[in-house]
């Protein structure tokens, strides 16, 4: 008797991608979220520089080496963590209450992301991959920025005429989200695993 071949698991993508419906939200709460990050928009904005230095010096570190640096790639995993929640408490999901942490680490918060660290990564993918290979992948996310800010907005605005946020246009929402983050971690060259083109884990 032969046994059948079993079938191989399809390997997750290495993006640990976190968003928790925060109930119950204040009905006014997605008037007043804008101006509550001005804070987090100005630390932000000296930590995108870090990030891109950092990227910078990993482009070519992976380049020569194959390896990027575990420190760097730690700093960029936490800069793009504070990013998704700040975007999660504001303009891309509206779906939380709590106030986001100002930590690059990993907290108690509705929304969370962590990257499985690569042993290795492709020196020659390094130079094409994070602008023309990724290119198919801009393209919907230049698409997904303002659906998912509108998205966002008719969810508050649910909370505010019902004060309840439309499950389903939550989870469509997230997967959005999920996505781009995905992109983002592609672009940053944390992964050679190319992005998959569907929404969902």
């Amino acid at each position: 008797m032969t046994e059948e071949p079993q079938q191989q698991q399809e390997v997750p993508y290495p993006l640990a991608f976190k968003g928790e419906l925060d109930e119950p939200l204040s009905q006014l709460g997605g008037i007043a979220k804008p101006f509550l990050l001005v804070p987090h928009f100005v630390v932000l904005l000296f930590l995108f520089l870090g990030f891109a230095l950092a990227w910078a010096i990993s482009l070519f570190a992976i380049l020569f080496t194959g390896r990027y640096p575990r420190k760097l790639f730690e700093f960029n995993v936490g800069v793009l963590r504070w990013t998704w929640r700040v975007w999660f408490y504001g303009f891309g999901a509206l779906a939380t209450d709590r106030y986001p942490p100002f930590t690059l680490k990993s907290v108690d918060y509705p929304a969370d992301l962590d990257v499985a660290y690569p042993e290795k990564l492709s020196g020659g993918l390094v130079i094409i991959k994070w602008w023309l290979l990724a290119l198919p992948q801009y393209a919907v996310l230049y698409m997904f920025g303002p659906l998912t800010f509108l998205l966002a907005g008719t969810g508050a605005t649910a909370v505010f005429l019902t004060e309840r946020y439309p499950r389903d246009l939550f989870d469509f929402i997230l997967d959005m989200n999920r996505w781009t983050y995905r992109v983002a971690v592609y672009a940053a060259l944390m992964t050679d695993r190319y992005p998959p083109f569907y929404l969902g884990e």
